[in-house]
């Protein structure tokens, strides 16, 4: 049985909003995806690891840093999924990229979506679908091995019904 849209939770990974935002689904042109956000976050509904908010801050657009800024519910404190990320990590330690300066957020949200079962939001794709990986797990290999739903932000759009 397929679970009510209303009662989904979703767990953001930092592409889906990079992608949304500043590649594929410009707010100027999808202004309605600002909206229906920012309803999914008001229904305690969609939620990001603060580790989220810190590569926003990195990677960002001015505008995506001012919009995810102003949302500080969006972001969970990382105390409150450390002891599973860090078990995460243990147990797929190719899901880390060995060429990061900084902690990466990854184990963090498959981490907060196990732990409240919720739903995994990710551009990624896996490993296979790659041509030459740089590492051996991506989100979407980590989820499956973990039976975490896992889907992209418009399999979320898909899932919530929302039409443009």
């Amino acid at each position: 049985m397929t679970e009510s849209p209303a009662r989904t939770l979703y767990i953001l990974d930092t592409n889906v909003f990079m992608d949304w935002q500043a590649r594929y689904y410009p707010t100027d042109i999808f202004r309605s995806l600002l909206e229906r956000m920012d309803r999914l976050i008001a229904e305690k509904r969609c939620y990001s690891p603060q580790l989220v908010e810190e590569e926003l801050g990195a990677v960002g657009t001015s505008e995506l840093n001012s919009w995810a800024g102003s949302r500080p519910k969006l972001f969970v404190p990382l105390s409150e999924m450390l002891a599973e990320a860090i078990a995460i990590q243990g147990r797929f330690p190719g899901l880390l990229d060995p060429k990061a300066a900084f902690e990466e957020a990854d184990s963090y949200v498959i981490a907060y979506a196990k732990l409240k079962g919720g739903v995994v939001v990710t551009q990624e794709t896996s490993a296979a679908e790659k041509r030459n990986p740089k590492r051996s797990h991506f989100i979407p290999d980590v989820c499956r091995e973990l039976g975490l739903p896992c889907i992209s932000f418009l399999g979320m759009m898909r899932r919530e019904g929302w039409t443009l």
